[in-house]
């Protein structure tokens, strides 16, 4: 059986991936390919054009694809709740019951538009829910063969903003949704807006932001309110469309102008600032405490029975909220899909299929399932690019990259096969030694020229990682901080954030050789089994997919050393 995912319907991160007899192929997201930051407004035919040439096969092969957007009929509790907590934008909320499913028709066409044009002509059209597509990309995926917890929180789908259920056998099992405005992913993106931050791209930053503020200044906790099993948004705040949003220069937000009454007015430039860290801080902790109270309420008792949880949608990028849910009484594992934002959908939505076709879905093993390049493409590359770069072939490369870093020396990296999810996991990235002072700071001034106050992240060989991070948790795909132990925070201080934690990545030979290669010789050098790895790219643009995107970085910021594959490339 083959299956195709293909998301897009929610105006962003559209992406494609593919699954053969239930292992996947491919997968990636379309903004590497147009290079346009999370695609807006795009379906992925890019994306779903490499899968197809990744998988070997044409497309009238492709006997399912599936779509992570379905419709939700007048009898669900969902739009009935919408059309209520919308009453007073009363446009909205009679068009949620009398025209519900307006998105989905509209994006159902746009989808069979891209089938026709791409020739997918034998394939049957299989539309998935939104959370259940969310749902499946972590369940399915994670290999646990126990009763499984599944938590799904996100901004919203078609009108469900928060998940919870579990899977057992292959099939997945809902205990309980909330829907939309009552979304603590809505309420985090409306204060990330606030916070001078762009939605769905800077709640990393908010995240990144709260550590250097204090929580217990400023009480936020009338934005969200978990009582009784229920959740409530305080929509006269947050989480807001039509005439109750807050204007500005023409824009308008998710927040009200009775949040500036109350807090002040919207922040904005590059530093953290009082009161600005505090209110991060807070409404950091405020997510954190209602999501473990609705973990707990819902999915407490299963998790007491095996031990085992797994979440996706975009909230399960909260990295401090995961390493709170992996330290909750009772929790063995908990496994988040690497890519669990909306670009995650289209891999949810194909093993959701796949699994209802009859297909067993095979655990994932890796995100590196986008393009990779050979020596010879990235030689031509280079050839070709009108900077004329200065380039060498070198016989150890992982050692060379070593040496380079060990000098002090940043490096952008390109090799393999491109990762899927907005996690660089050494195929794209620019690395850095750790224990070489000031080499973030001069990583973000000089390269990514992003705020000075963002974290960065450290990869680790496994055979270090207990020691270094004090547990045996699995982290291969940096969704997880934890607290690193005293005797590393002095020998590797440029991946150690303020409050002592790390969001860590822990690199196995099986996984990807060459970077473990190459960390290796690092030790060797320095002492330290530990690399500082970035995604590979500069602020605002998306993570690199070709050596020509490479280049292009390389000669518009201030980086000395490229490593594609076995080609060094200097400035020097």
């Amino acid at each position: 059986m083959i299956v195709l995912g293909i998301s897009g319907a929610l105006g962003h991160d559209a992406s494609a991936a593919i699954l053969i007899d239930g292992k996947i192929i491919a997968a990636a997201e379309e903004e590497r390919f147009i290079r346009d930051k999370h695609a807006k407004n795009q379906f992925p035919y890019e994306a779903t054009k490499f899968c197809l040439k990744q998988a070997g096969i044409k497309a009238e092969d492709v006997d399912i694809v599936a779509f992570p957007y379905a419709e939700i009929p007048l009898t669900s509790k969902a739009r009935w709740h919408y059309a209520k907590r919308h009453w007073y934008a009363p446009d909205r909320a009679l068009d949620a019951l009398f025209n519900g499913n307006r998105r989905f028709r509209r994006n159902r066409d746009k989808l069979l538009k891209l089938m026709a044009d791409l020739g997918l002509t034998n394939a049957k059209f299989v539309p998935v829910e939104h959370h259940l597509a969310h749902a499946s990309s972590a369940y399915h995926l994670s290999g646990f063969k126990e009763k499984t917890a599944i938590v799904g929180i996100d901004g919203k789908g078609e009108y469900a903003t928060t998940f919870f259920g579990y899977g057992e056998n292959g099939k997945i099992h809902k205990i309980k949704e909330f829907y939309d405005p009552d979304s603590l992913g809505g309420m985090y993106g409306a204060i990330t807006e606030y916070l001078g931050f762009e939605m769905l791209d800077g709640e990393f930053k908010v995240m990144g932001m709260a550590p250097y503020g204090d929580a217990s200044k400023y009480d936020l906790s009338r934005l969200a309110t978990f009582e009784n099993g229920e959740l409530v948004i305080d929509t006269t705040l947050v989480n807001v469309v039509g005439l109750r949003r807050y204007k500005e220069n023409g824009k308008g937000y998710y927040f009200t102008p009775e949040l500036i009454d109350w807090l002040g007015p919207k922040r904005s430039g590059d530093e953290i600032d009082n009161p600005y860290i505090h209110y991060a801080a807070s409404v950091q902790a405020l997510l954190e405490d209602v999501a473990l109270k609705m973990i707990d309420y819902y999915l407490g008792d299963i998790i007491k029975e095996t031990g085992k949880i797994v979440m996706a949608g975009g909230v399960a990028l909260n990295v401090k909220l995961n390493q709170r849910i992996i330290s909750m009484p009772h929790v063995k594992e908990l496994f988040v899909q690497p890519a669990s934002g909306d670009a995650g959908t289209s891999l949810g939505a194909a093993t959701f299929a796949a699994n209802a076709a009859g297909d067993t879905v095979e655990p994932m093993q890796h995100a590196y399932l986008g393009p990779a390049f050979s020596s010879e493409e990235c030689v031509a590359a280079c050839e070709a690019h009108p900077n004329k770069p200065i380039f060498t072939k070198v016989d150890n490369f992982p050692q060379k990259a070593a040496e380079l870093l060990a000098a002090g020396n940043p490096l952008a990296w390109l090799q393999g096969r491109m990762e899927f999810g907005p996690r660089s996991l050494g195929c794209r990235s620019i690395l850095g030694d750790p224990s070489f002072p000031g080499v973030a700071d001069r990583i973000n001034a000089q390269i990514k020229y992003r705020e000075r106050w963002r974290p960065f992240c450290p990869s680790m060989l496994d055979k270090a990682a207990p020691e270094i991070l004090q547990t045996n948790h699995p982290a291969p795909y940096m969704t997880f901080t934890f607290d690193v132990a005293e005797s590393w925070k002095s020998r590797i201080p440029e991946v150690v954030h303020e409050d002592g934690t790390a969001r860590a990545q822990v690199v196995t030979y099986a996984t990807n050789p060459r970077y473990y290669e190459l960390i290796e010789h690092l030790e060797k050098l320095r002492g330290n089994p530990v690399v500082l790895n970035t995604s590979l790219n500069r602020r605002g643009e998306p993570m690199i997919c070709s050596p020509t995107d490479a280049l292009n970085m390389f000669y518009g910021c201030d980086l000395e050393y490229l490593m594609m594959e076995d080609i060094l490339v200097t400035k020097k």
